[in-house]
């Protein structure tokens, strides 16, 4: 009896184990196919360019994204709201590389380690696929500029003249758009898949300088209110931009400046001497040659003049050094006392003019553009250590030789003129100059700087003559005023 049932217990327990196998098999059978068609689908925890992607197949994940991501940005500006396309700005999605990097990461692991996982209910970790996408970022700055700022930006109107002033009426301050700062953010806001809205904000805009046109009529202005019938050659230069301007004036007409126009340079000759002191005799000048300098530029002496040429070699020496520097219509071909010789005749394109003559001294002739440009070289110099100085003379000219010479210069202090026009205080590095003709009444003024403002420095030259007299006075007045409308227009707010 205890065999059969034994016989029977082994039975009953064999046709469980083999029930219960079969259900395991029939379980991961089923388990296999479920993981098999799950395999098909991205998996839990997988976004795109933080686009949620799983479950879904590459059909369904390129359309998701395609209808995310082709959604307009909403740009809001001020009170005002702007729909910006994709297309319009070049954007593009690459759905293709996307769905191929996206299979990568659903296929990452191998079959049979994925199906343990999801028997196990272990989900994959996490991973976003950064988005491939294109945009056009100058078609994108190219769109703000024309439809965005063109219709949103207030521009700053620039301060305008006072006719018959010197001094000029504030402009408006305005506002804009940084082209550059709202691109990058309208760029970021096309890959957001949620927040899809850029508020962006104009910047005011301070009122700027007028063109340089408006100072040169202001200038003209200025002249033909004086009672000054005579030629007037003015040179100014943005020691910071390197703009220019020029004017040529005669019987209070515009005359031309190219070739600019030849003046007795009297005393602003003296600049060019200086120069050549240091070339010559530079670096660094004894006690004695000190002192010379000193009288030469702040008592504006003849003699000390003299002095300085003689140990340089003569006044045709500096002759050459202006040459040398490109400055073809400056010379002094001559000693400064009484009765000395004409040591050569010099033929310059500006004295050659046929149009135009201030009779110029045969024995030291300047042009206001020459003498500007003397003193933007010597500037140039002094700050930055470059020009025309250093490049034809480099081893006489530094940084610390050129600022020797400014606050040499800025030693001439006599009140009037280009100083004149200047607020108590502003430095100035300038030599002034005036000659009598041979009736002995004056027939030439003039006055060539640098000044140096919180705004930014300039090199202003100007030049006067008249062939019976320049009376002072007025003549004096008018280069003061020229000064200091060039002064407010370079002191304007910026």
């Amino acid at each position: 009896m205890k065999s059969s049932y034994r016989r029977s217990s082994d039975h009953l327990f064999r046709w469980i184990s083999l029930t219960l196998l079969s259900i395991a098999i029939i379980l991961t059978m089923i388990s296999l196919v479920m993981y098999s068609r799950q395999r098909a689908f991205y998996p839990v925890g997988l976004t795109i360019g933080n686009v949620p992607v799983e479950g879904l197949n590459a059909e369904e994940t390129r359309q998701r994204l395609l209808q995310t991501f082709s959604m307009p940005v909403i740009v809001e500006l001020n009170d005002s709201i702007i729909r910006i396309e994709p297309a319009l700005v070049g954007f593009n999605l690459n759905t293709e590389a996307l769905i191929a990097e996206a299979d990568r990461y659903r296929l990452g692991s191998s079959f049979w380690t994925g199906f343990w996982n999801f028997l196990w209910n272990i989900n994959p970790t996490k991973a976003d696929v950064p988005l491939i996408y294109t945009i056009d970022n100058q078609n994108l700055i190219n769109y703000i500029e024309a439809e965005i700022k063109t219709r949103y930006d207030e521009p700053a109107s620039p301060a305008e003249p006072v006719p018959g002033q010197t001094n000029f009426s504030p402009g408006n301050p305005g506002k804009e758009l940084n082209s550059q700062t709202a691109s990058e953010a309208i760029a970021a806001a096309f890959i957001e898949p949620v927040d899809r809205t850029v508020r962006l904000s104009t910047q005011p805009v301070q009122p700027g300088r007028p063109q340089f046109t408006n100072l040169s009529i202001m200038i003209q202005q200025l002249i033909d209110l004086t009672p000054f019938d005579g030629t007037v050659g003015v040179y100014l230069q943005d020691l910071r931009t390197g703009e220019q301007l020029q004017i040529g004036y005669d019987l209070n007409q515009n005359i031309s400046v190219d070739p600019d126009i030849a003046f007795t340079a009297s005393s602003t000759i003296k600049i060019p001497i200086l120069v050549s002191v240091y070339n010559h005799l530079g670096p660094d000048l004894t006690e004695k040659t000190r002192d010379l300098v000193l009288e030469m530029i702040t008592k504006s002496e003849n003699p000390a003049s003299d002095a300085l040429m003689e140990l340089v070699g003569g006044p045709l020496v500096v002759s050459e050094d202006m040459i040398a520097l490109g400055l073809e219509n400056t010379f002094i071909a001559g000693y400064f006392y009484d009765g000395a010789p004409l040591l050569r005749q010099y033929s310059t394109p500006s004295n050659n003019r046929t149009d135009i003559s201030t009779n110029p001294d045969l024995y030291n002739q300047t042009t206001p553009s020459d003498l500007g440009q003397l003193l933007t070289d010597i500037y140039l110099c002094a700050n930055q250590g470059g020009g025309s100085l250093v490049a034809t003379f480099p081893t006489k000219f530094n940084q610390a030789v050129c600022t020797e010479m400014l606050d040499v210069l800025k030693k001439d202090r006599i009140g009037v003129l280009l100083e004149a026009g200047l607020p108590e205080g502003t430095p100035i590095a300038h030599k002034h100059g005036w000659i009598s003709g041979v009736s002995g009444v004056i027939q030439n003024i003039s006055d060539a700087g640098i000044i140096f403002t919180t705004n930014g420095d300039y090199v202003l030259s100007i030049y006067t003559y008249h062939p019976v007299q320049t009376v002072w006075d007025p003549v004096s007045k008018m280069i003061s005023d020229i000064s200091a409308v060039v002064y407010n227009y370079f002191t304007l707010p910026q």
